[in-house]
């Protein structure tokens, strides 16, 4: 079957890779950056990445201490930079640079690049004395990064409706995404930030989509919605984790997953090669709604609003 990349139109007319296969953080995270814990095999599963057709779509982040990895990667592929799409995100919650204008300074240094394809702030918390700015002023600084060229899209990662219109009283450019915790059991990680950013043309990318599968319970053969999973794999002729980022998809949320399996990574890079139909997808969407919220990160923060996690 011949390959099929698709596309996400943001906000400001840019594209954006419908899928990104290698995201940097989660199993790779490190809490300190050092020659002893670098990671040979992040380098090895980012370069066959890099081998497969299309753009490709690597999201990486200031707090996942991964530059070294990305860019010993970027620079052994040896693969166009108008064929690989970078995101990268400034550390918010944790301050690891003086701002985000100096932060993706450091980082483009790191990884050996003019620019990334996206920039985020990593979270909304944000204050003068942590940060030694506010998040208006956050978003100003992203402003700032998008005008020099040095990320030709801006955004912002974990941010609640209220977070949102923060900024957006503020913005002179409008985030072109958000991304947040997205999953058939996490469908809205705050209260209505699913709908709120489809209203305002906001893109929303899902991180830990697979959570279903990550925390698959033992009774889930009799599980309606593991049911449903497993009758679209067997239709398909495709693995359950596919149909689970593909439902993301149809959703209109960008999935970002990774692994360290390499067949793993080209199929995620063939998403587009099947489609589910508008019933199975709104039957995935409904037996999602069914389950208990599943949160895997910033449950200090949100568990609060689990009530209302899963509603639409």
């Amino acid at each position: 079957m011949p390959f099929k990349q698709e596309y996400f139109t943001l906000n400001n007319g840019h594209k954006i890779p419908a899928v990104a296969v290698i995201g940097t953080g989660t199993r790779w995270f490190k809490k300190e950056e050092t020659e002893s814990n670098f990671s040979h095999e992040l380098v090895s599963q980012i370069k066959y990445a890099l081998t497969l057709p299309g753009v490709i779509h690597i999201d990486a982040a200031e707090i996942y201490r991964t530059y070294p990895e990305v860019s010993q990667a970027l620079k052994e592929a040896g693969r166009r930079r108008d064929e690989i799409f970078i995101t990268d995100k400034y550390s918010t919650s944790l301050k690891l640079s003086e701002n985000p204008v100096k932060g993706l300074d450091i980082s483009l240094e790191k990884l050996g690049l003019d620019y990334v394809d996206l920039y985020l702030l990593h979270s909304p918390f944000v204050n003068e004395e942590q940060n030694g700015f506010t998040l208006e002023q956050a978003w100003k600084y992203m402003e700032e990064i998008y005008n020099s060229g040095k990320a030709k899209n801006i955004g912002v990662s974990n941010f609640a409706k209220e977070d949102l219109e923060r900024i957006l009283k503020i913005a002179t450019i409008k985030p072109q995404v958000n991304q947040i915790e997205y999953s058939p059991f996490l469908q809205n990680q705050t209260p209505g930030i699913y709908k709120y950013c489809q209203e305002h043309d906001i893109l929303l990318e899902a991180y830990a989509p697979l959570g279903p599968l990550q925390k698959r319970p033992t009774d889930a053969r009799s599980d309606p919605f593991y049911k449903i999973v497993d009758k679209l794999a067997h239709k398909y002729d495709k693995s359950e984790a596919l149909i689970i980022l593909r439902w993301v998809s149809k959703r209109g949320v960008l999935p970002v997953t990774t692994s360290s399996k390499p067949s793993r990574i080209q199929d995620a890079q063939h998403l587009y090669d099947f489609d589910l139909t508008g019933v199975e997808t709104e039957e995935l969407t409904k037996a999602g709604l069914e389950h208990e919220p599943l949160r895997l990160y910033w449950t200090e923060q949100y568990s609060k609003f689990d009530s209302e996690a899963q509603k639409l």
